[in-house]
């Protein structure tokens, strides 16, 4: 499959892990939903092999890395290397929805083509902050 949409809540419903790989065809990366009740406790833990992006989708992560600990609202990004412990938990009242990205292998570099050759200007502007309606 060369493309699939989907939503969290097509994944499952209730708290713990959705599964996003699957049902999307994804093959190059892992990919899940996490949905924590208020106030859960995340587990402590680390990877041997794959680094990890959180974002927080909807309410507050209390993330515990290193010797840091930060709260992130909807919109925050944390990256934590494969072997680093790290425990993520609901520092808030509603419910805690977070996509968290796995992978590891690197960068391939920014092989981004575009389709149409017309686009060139408008992409360009894109990079600058600038959208055309």
């Amino acid at each position: 499959m060369a493309y699939a949409f989907g939503h969290v809540d097509e994944l499952g419903d209730g708290y713990g892990f959705r599964k996003v790989r699957g049902p999307l065809g994804i093959v190059a990366f892992g990919a899940n939903v996490i949905v924590y009740p208020p106030g859960a406790e995340g587990i402590h833990h680390f990877h041997t092999e794959q680094d990890e992006l959180y974002f927080v989708h909807r309410g507050t992560a209390r993330f515990e890395v290193g010797d840091e600990v930060r709260e992130l609202g909807a919109g925050g990004l944390c990256h934590v290397e494969s072997t680093t412990p790290r425990k993520v938990s609901n520092a808030g009242g509603d419910d805690l929805v977070l996509l968290v990205v796995g992978g590891k292998g690197g960068y391939v570099g920014r092989d981004g083509q575009l389709v149409d050759a017309d686009d060139l200007a408008r992409r360009q502007a894109m990079s600058r902050g600038e959208f055309a309606g």
